[in-house]
């Protein structure tokens, strides 16, 4: 009797210790919401939404300044696309191998080095950009920008790879062992199997692995800061340099503003612009897992 009243103390101590965490967890993230649209709103209070949303020059602390955030969102946009290039179907197809065709010591042998390239800090790859891919692309292409957007691509898209493969290759392993064989009793091959049959099924793990990775790309803060540059255009060629949201953040956090000043509620409108993106990636991403999800 003596035990299992203990056991029961025990258990209601640990339950009071997982709310009190879960609401630490979620206060936090109440107090950053509202510390962001409230700098917001102060700032377009100040900024016509209109400027800030159609003009094609970022110059906040300039004379005369100038608010419009769409050299910003572009840059942003340009990482993240260009990254996926490399992200996604390398990712895809390393998860395909480990999952239909590695041989288990193979595997074991590869996915570890794959995630150890998750866990190489993002300022190394910020500075393998500057001093390894860029000189890289220069002698191909000679006019290209000492900092630009597609050496950064190229990292963030390396940096991304191992979250593709390990989630992608977590939701093929997971598909019934029963599915490929019945699909190998159809007489299709190892090929057909991985492409036609499983890819499918797993699909919607693989648009998980997929929006995380975009995500990711989008929030990444040190290779473009360092790799980029940090010059707001508007542009979509890759070998210009370039200023993203999270690079303009780095940059006015380290310069010396004056806190309640226009200049320095940019950091916050530029914050709550990013996270009104990642979240509307996370929704699109919950959508698509809900419409494709198998069920075994």
């Amino acid at each position: 009797m003596e035990k299992r009243k203990r056991h029961q103390t025990e258990e209601k101590i640990i339950e009071i210790g997982l709310i009190l965490v879960s609401t630490i967890s979620i206060l936090t993230t109440i107090g950053i919401v509202i510390t962001l649209f409230y700098e917001s709103y102060e700032f377009f209070m100040e900024v016509s939404m209109i400027e800030f949303f159609t003009t094609l020059r970022w110059a906040p602390v300039f004379d005369p300044p100038s608010f419009g955030v769409l050299p910003l969102l572009s840059g942003t946009l340009l990482i993240a696309v260009l990254s996926s290039f490399i992200s996604l179907p390398l990712g895809l197809g390393s998860a395909i191998y480990l999952s239909e065709f590695a041989s288990k010591k193979m595997r074991q042998l590869i996915k570890p080095l794959l995630e150890l390239l998750a866990g190489i800090p993002s300022i190394v790859y910020g500075f393998f950009a500057l001093t390894f891919i860029t000189p890289l692309i220069r002698q191909i292409l000679p006019d290209t920008s000492v900092y630009n957007a597609l050496s950064a691509s190229i990292a963030v898209g390396i940096m991304t790879l191992p979250m593709v493969a390990s989630l992608s290759e977590d939701a093929m392993m997971a598909v019934p062992d029963s599915i490929r064989q019945g699909a190998y009793a159809l007489g299709s091959t190892r090929l057909e199997v991985a492409l036609h049959v499983i890819v499918p099924a797993a699909f919607s793990g693989i648009a998980a692995s997929f929006m995380l990775a975009i995500s990711r790309a989008i929030g990444e803060t040190m290779i473009v800061a360092i790799a980029a540059g940090q010059t707001p255009t508007f542009t979509l060629n890759p070998l210009e340099s370039i200023q993203t949201m999270t690079g303009f953040m780095v940059n006015m956090a380290l310069g010396d503003i004056q806190q309640g000043s226009i200049e320095f509620k940019t950091v916050f409108v530029v914050g709550a612009l990013l996270f009104l993106v990642t979240l509307a990636l996370n929704f699109i991403a919950k959508f698509v897992i809900q419409k494709n999800r198998e069920v075994y």
